[in-house]
């Protein structure tokens, strides 16, 4: 029998029976769901949403290659498109819809006053190749969220050209490897120490520079084991990368005497700064004796990721890798600001380190600095002190309302993310994946599962600071409605079956992953043939 929240009954999450399938619709339709089909599928020859003048005849300069065919693209009206695309948004999820729980990836709101900011005219229609002299207010924009992210992390320098987290760990890891060559011990120390908890970007970023990835375990609180990291250290160790809070929304406890430990071997402390959300405005990363760590703007400072949308990820650094950060340097030359694209920076006394020259074309993600900096500062310092907080008595609200019913990882407060493990579905033939795909019937994007690795079955739960109270007390009351029908042992099948109302039903994903029909073809066109020979023919 497939279960909902009677809305009659408040937020109380009274559960009552509802209809186990919609009537059969003669359009397919159930009421304002309406079914969708593909774009190719709707397309009509010589339909356009547009008039266009008869092209003028040119030299064909293709050298044979001109195409024989159709393109193949479908053919309709403006009204079409739109109707098309707006059905589509309507059976995506998103942050503007409800909670959005994914855990270590912090989908919160994005405020529209940043959307404001980033659309103003000299800001909204800069383009990258602009004299420099035409953009200053740009490049004093970009040079005032550097002071804010210097100040908010308490670090010397920050490197603002990186796309995005892997992006900045490659350059902080670059960074490390620069200051290890400059000392002379670059080809001595080829060891990277990652926690079993870390990112998976973190062990692959130290790889692709050339460094043999160590794993240390976790202890039995959840946090890096001291004395396994400290037997691992020696002369090969070049660093360690480590999350802070941890993916399993833990703050290192221990973590000063990680730093020391890791200092006092000669190697340098990398801070993966996914979860700086966490602590922006509470903790200091460079108090904490981080050497450098790269920030998710688009994570702790407004604009949810996904997608493979436009994301940003700066780098911090300490004073002994500051003179390696990556070209472009913005300087303040009296009145006016410069690109510096050549030089070097003093390293102590005795030399001059060479910075790592560039990461990537122009100076990063204007629109994300845009947003960050307008989300800055509508908090100031005491706002961006109270998302940390807010995040973190949201994560331990959810624990705690849970924790009957559902397995917390760990004993103990958590930080921004509240992590269960499947304890809570032995022996009822509910797993993890079916748990997950029944919240869909309740409205609800799944959280993170089975991570981190460390945990078995993970659900990871990340409801940030930008969710309302009553927002929570449904979700959580769907959960427990959820887990305690798991518990009955009578509808493991129904979870099985999950998600019912979704307007598609659950697909066979390892089959889908092995075979994956990655090309439409016309009904009339079986696996084989060719859509753009037979046109052309």
């Amino acid at each position: 029998m497939v279960q909902s929240l009677d809305r009659s009954q408040g937020r109380s999450g009274a559960a009552v029976a509802a209809p186990p399938d919609a009537p059969a619709t003669f359009t397919g339709n159930r009421a304002l769901q309406i079914e969708e089909k593909l774009i190719f599928e709707q397309g009509q020859p010589g339909r356009t949403g547009v008039d266009l003048p008869e092209p003028p005849k040119v030299k064909d300069r293709l050298n044979g290659l001109r195409r024989i065919g159709e393109i193949g693209l479908p053919g309709l009206s403006e009204p079409q498109v739109v109707q098309h695309y707006t059905r589509l948004s309507q059976k995506n999820y998103a942050i503007d819809m409800g909670v959005y729980p994914l855990g270590s990836c912090t989908m919160k709101h994005n405020p529209r006053i940043n959307e404001k900011v980033a659309r103003l005219p000299g800001i909204g229609d800069l383009h990258p190749l602009q004299p420099v002299s035409t953009v200053q207010g740009a490049l004093e924009l970009i040079d005032q969220l550097a002071h804010w992210l210097k100040t908010l992390t308490g670090m010397a320098a920050v490197a603002m050209s990186p796309a995005a987290g892997a992006h900045g760990e490659m350059c902080g890891m670059m960074a490390i490897a620069a200051a290890l060559e400059a000392r002379g011990e670059r080809r001595q120390r080829t060891v990277v120490l990652a926690p079993e908890s870390a990112h998976g970007t973190n062990p692959a970023t130290a790889a692709a520079l050339g460094f043999t990835v160590k794993p240390i375990p976790a202890n039995d609180r959840g946090r890096v084991d001291l004395a396994a990291l400290t037997a691992a250290l020696g002369p090969d160790v070049a660093a360690i990368m480590l999350t802070n809070p941890n993916t399993c929304g833990l703050f290192e406890s221990e973590i000063i005497e990680i730093a020391e430990a890791v200092h006092a071997a000669g190697a340098f402390f990398y801070c993966d700064g996914a979860n700086f959300n966490a602590i922006v405005g509470r903790v200091r990363p460079g108090d904490l004796g981080v050497d450098c760590m790269h920030i998710n703007l688009h994570k702790t400072f407004s604009t949810p990721h996904g997608g493979g949308g436009p994301g940003a990820g700066p780098v911090v650094l300490s004073e002994a890798l500051a003179p390696f950060a990556p070209y472009p340097w913005i300087v303040r030359d009296g009145s006016g600001w410069r690109i510096a694209e050549e030089g070097s920076a003093t390293l102590g006394s005795e030399k001059a380190a060479t910075p790592l020259g560039r990461l990537k074309a122009f100076h990063g993600q204007m629109g994300m600095f845009t947003r960050a900096l307008a989300y800055m500062m509508s908090h100031g310092a005491d706002g961006l002190r109270q998302v940390a907080e807010d995040a973190v008595l949201s994560a331990n609200y959810v624990k705690a309302r849970l924790q009957d019913v559902m397995t917390p990882a760990f004993d103990g407060p958590c930080m921004h993310e509240a992590l269960f493990d499947d304890g809570f579905l032995k022996d009822t033939g509910v797993s993890t994946l079916d748990f997950a795909k029944a919240m869909i019937d309740e409205g609800y994007h799944p959280m993170t599962m089975y991570f981190p690795l460390v945990v078995h079955g993970a659900l990871l739960i990340e409801p940030t600071e930008s969710q309302a109270k009553e927002d929570l007390d449904l979700f959580i009351a769907a959960l427990r409605s959820l887990a305690e029908r798991a518990k009955s042992g009578t509808e493991a099948e129904a979870f099985k079956a999950a998600p019912r109302l979704a307007p598609r039903r659950r697909l066979d994903e390892t089959l889908a992953a092995r075979k994956p029909v990655l090309r439409w073809r016309p009904s009339n066109n079986p696996p084989g043939g060719d859509p753009l020979k037979q046109a052309a023919e």
